[in-house]
């Protein structure tokens, strides 16, 4: 990455994307009532067509599926858990748009944070009709490609026309790593499915970005990969700061944020722990890591966003408001005055 994603915001505080539950509008409205950059919810407790991959599949175009041994597959035709899906999604922007709608949010421009499974991570865990992994086939993957870039343009532009809200794409990839190592799970032992080569899946995201056309994050693994990060030019990146980072990942992340990246940094635990941290505590921690890297404290307010180290699906809603109240203050603290942290 040589230079800052055009659009990106920094010095704020959002989620990951997941959220405990199984009413989008009490979801909304903690997400709306904690944080300055919104991000639409994702409630995985509402089971199939509801978790990261269902949610994408009913963003595809015209690839529907079905669960088939609590694996999801590909099908000719929508079946019952593709209308699940749809109308999980559907519901979710009716509440968002009521609950914008009823606090005068509207036409406001303000940020939205929309995530879908990566299109990677999606042919790792979807099936083809005949049982094998999507990612095995060559053809299969482009399709998929080719449909997440249409229906997540044609979802952001919903999104715009309903909301007037400036719109920031999250591709959620965790299964990234197997993908590149070759590691993913085939239908048998004799017939491993071989790692997808970094340049390619470079390629492959940046079209992607070029179709979406809007601000994008790679939502990856703990951290950046050290081979596919730098040469993504579109995307923003997440680090879960839950471990102290290895010199070698230090040294990379300095120089993306060096070259005006835009950094989603996890500092919040995901589920309530013995003692609360203390958004004060965080943005010193933060400091200090950029005090290692060797780089000026305006990168906290410049570079940064926060988060939490991941979703807050497993969260009790009051757990899921707290870490988003946190990170909120962590974020507003960073950007306040960096150098008297």
């Amino acid at each position: 990455m040589t230079a800052r994603v055009e659009g990106m915001p920094s010095g704020l505080g959002t989620g990951i994307g997941p959220m405990p539950g199984v009413d989008p509008a009490e979801a909304v409205r903690i997400v709306s009532g904690e944080t300055d950059f919104a991000f639409l919810p994702e409630l995985p407790a509402r089971g199939a067509g509801a978790d990261s991959v269902g949610r994408a599949g009913a963003v595809l175009i015209d690839m529907p599926f079905e669960v088939v041994h609590d694996v999801y597959r590909m099908t000719s035709r929508p079946g019952s858990v593709t209308r699940r899906a749809r109308d999980f999604l559907a519901r979710d922007l009716d509440a968002l748009e009521e609950h914008w709608d009823t606090e005068g949010l509207i036409d406001t421009g303000r940020l939205l944070k929309v995530q879908l499974c990566g299109p990677f991570t999606y042919g790792a865990r979807v099936e083809l009709r005949n049982g094998h992994k999507l990612i095995r086939d060559k053809g299969a993957r482009l399709d998929v490609i080719a449909s997440m870039a249409d229906g997540l343009s044609d979802h952001v532009r919903e999104l715009e026309r309903r909301l007037g809200a400036q719109v920031i794409v999250q591709l959620d990839e965790p299964d990234l790593e197997r993908v590149l190592n070759g590691s993913v799970q085939p239908l048998t032992r004799l017939d491993a499915i071989p790692p997808v080569p970094v340049p390619l899946i470079a390629q492959r995201l940046e079209e992607m970005a070029a179709v979406i056309g809007r601000p994008m994050i790679l939502h990856g693994g703990d951290r950046p990969h050290p081979e596919l990060c730098p040469i993504l030019d579109s995307y923003s990146v997440t680090v879960d700061f839950s471990h102290s980072l290895p010199d070698g990942a230090k040294d990379q992340l300095g120089v993306y944020l060096d070259q005006g990246g835009i950094l989603l940094a996890g500092v919040v635990p995901p589920s309530r722990p013995l003692v609360e941290p203390r958004a004060e505590e965080l943005a010193q921690r933060m400091a200090v890591v950029v005090d290692e890297i060797g780089l000026p404290r305006t990168v906290l307010r410049d570079n940064i966003i926060v988060t939490p180290h991941t979703g807050l699906a497993d969260a009790s809603p009051e757990w899921a408001a707290a870490a988003l109240r946190i990170v909120s203050r962590t974020s507003e603290l960073m950007s306040q005055d960096p150098d008297a942290l």
